[in-house]
């Protein structure tokens, strides 16, 4: 059980964590390492961009506010779908409005999870799973000249999956050491954190 120093100095972790986040680039659209093998640059791509990052941890997090089988569920269906959009992303077909669908993944994630939103299975299933084709198709067309589309799938797969696992288990860690009181603060500050950045991302494209 955690009291209310231990809360305070939390509290504080969380703010400098998210002062660090916002200092990285906010797009996840950049070049990214060329020179590099396809599973390197998949498995990096994730992770150069505050929009993807954030978008991946708050599904593992929100996966763990739910019940089961949401809570396996839910990080299984996203990278599964991202897929299917990073497929649709290499073919060249154009599809309008995804980094305003990116923006708003980040924003209703954090949103429901600020709020501890339980919603259907099948409806949080599908909820997911449309922000996961977003997500692929970005990382689809932006797929690396010269690269193994196969081994940066492998790349970015595994980066996503280690940030799902990183935002589930850190969140069910958290409810379980912390008490309900500081769990349930804890997952407002985090997830209003969130939703802000997926604001602050959906402002920057108007």
């Amino acid at each position: 059980m955690m009291n209310t120093r231990s809360l305070k100095n939390l509290v504080k972790f969380a703010a400098l964590c998210g002062l660090f986040l916002l200092a990285l680039p906010a797009s996840a659209h950049i070049s990214v390492m060329h020179s590099v093998g396809g599973f390197q640059a998949g498995l990096l791509h994730p992770l150069t961009g505050l929009d993807h990052l954030l978008a991946m941890l708050a599904v593992g997090m929100w996966a763990a506010q739910n019940q089961r089988p949401a809570i396996w569920l839910l990080p299984l269906v996203f990278p599964l779908m991202m897929v299917a959009g990073a497929l649709v992303g290499m073919s060249g077909v154009l599809v309008p409005g995804i980094e305003a669908g990116i923006a708003a993944s980040v924003l209703i994630l954090g949103l429901l999870i600020a709020f501890m939103v339980r919603l259907p299975v099948a409806l949080s299933a599908c909820l997911v799973a449309v922000f996961a084709l977003a997500h692929g198709y970005a990382h689809g067309v932006e797929l690396p000249a010269g690269t193994s589309g196969a081994w940066f799938g492998t790349g970015f797969l595994l980066s996503t999956a280690f940030l799902h696992v990183t935002g589930l288990f850190a969140t069910l860690l958290a409810n379980r050491i912390a008490s309900r009181a500081v769990s349930l603060q804890l997952n407002r500050i985090l997830g209003a954190g969130i939703a802000l950045a997926g604001l602050y991302f959906s402002a920057a494209l108007a």
